[in-house]
């Protein structure tokens, strides 16, 4: 259940980081609001993972969730670079994290 939760955590990562483009500079205040919300949610879903899982496997797997996804999402919706050494830096994010949950 601990995994769960953090990958739930990274997700909510994600929607609060593209939150703060849509805030506008927290101008906007249903933006604003959805942001805090999700920044609330994924901290709480963090912190309930964290009574389970180690404090280092636990914080990168939740930054890297929030790294890779907010990525993609960047290329998704804003059509940010999809150069090769990004994609290439993307994966190795990726490894990493498969790696720390194998090392678990």
């Amino acid at each position: 259940m601990s995994w769960f939760l953090l990958l739930l955590a990274g997700l909510f990562e994600v929607a609060w980081a593209l939150g703060l483009k849509y805030s506008d500079g927290f101008s906007r205040p249903l933006p604003t609001a959805l942001t805090l919300a999700a920044l609330i949610t994924s901290l709480t879903l963090l912190g309930m993972a964290m009574k389970h899982l180690p404090l280092g496997t636990a914080y990168a797997l939740w930054s890297g969730i929030g790294a890779v996804g907010t990525v993609v999402a960047g290329i998704w919706l804003f059509g940010e670079s999809v150069s090769p050494a990004r994609l290439l830096s993307v994966l190795l994010i990726l490894i990493g994290l498969v790696g720390l949950k194998l090392s678990h």
